[in-house]
């Protein structure tokens, strides 16, 4: 029998799970919105259950479940037939979660929370929540919303965050309830102003009209 260290992993990239991953223990592990789901993503753009990984002999395939918004392996949408997924695929989930393949536990990167915004400017300490850009700490602190958009946004790893994934990292008991655009907006406001009493040379946090905002952190 295979040890752990044999098994698949799945590695989160970007979505609200960003930096976490997932070692595929069973032949078969179904993955949605759903709370029934092997492995539950979140985000509302993820049908309930979106795809499938099951194996077949010593391959490991991927199957969409008639989902709404769709399936990518690197780049190319899948349909109908099963893929069978190879060592250091790329796999998006309704535009909206991005994950690698990785063929077994012994080959997973260690550093999976070392994602694409840790390599700029700005970097985050997740134990401590505090911030720092060009080396130089953000200091008073952020406020906790302040924090948990800029987190969000920097797990994105430059993708689009939208104001409904906003409001769910930052006001998660609101969610119900709504949460108003100028109410956003205006963290937003904060928080470029709190990273510019550092770095007045650089716009991080970026809105892109219609669709939400992302972080750009420049490289050092």
């Amino acid at each position: 029998m295979a040890n752990a260290a044999d098994k698949p992993v799945l590695i989160i990239h970007e979505g609200e799970r960003a930096g976490q991953r997932w070692i595929v223990e069973e032949d078969e592990l179904v993955i949605g919105r759903g709370g029934e789901c092997g492995l539950v993503l979140p985000e509302r753009q993820v049908s309930r259950e979106h795809v499938r990984i099951y194996r077949a002999g010593d391959t490991y395939y991927l199957e969409d479940l008639d989902s709404k918004n769709g399936t990518w392996v690197n780049g190319r949408q899948i349909k109908g037939e099963p893929v069978a997924l190879r060592d250091g695929d790329e796999i998006n989930i309704a535009l909206a979660v991005k994950l690698t393949f990785v063929g077994s536990e012994a080959t997973a990167p260690l550093m999976v929370n070392e994602l694409p915004g840790s390599v700029g400017r700005l970097k985050l300490n997740r134990e401590s929540r505090r911030v720092f850009i060009g080396g130089r700490e953000v200091d008073p602190p952020l406020s906790l919303p302040q924090y948990r958009l800029l987190e969000l946004l920097y797990d994105a790893g430059g993708a689009v965050c939208t104001r409904d994934g906003v409001v769910e990292a930052v006001w998660p008991d609101a969610v119900g309830e709504g949460v108003s655009e100028q109410a956003i907006d205006a963290l937003v406001r904060r928080l470029r102003d709190r990273l510019a009493e550092v770095d007045p040379d650089n716009q991080y946090i970026i809105t892109v009209r219609g669709h939400g905002f992302r972080l750009e952190n420049p490289a050092e």
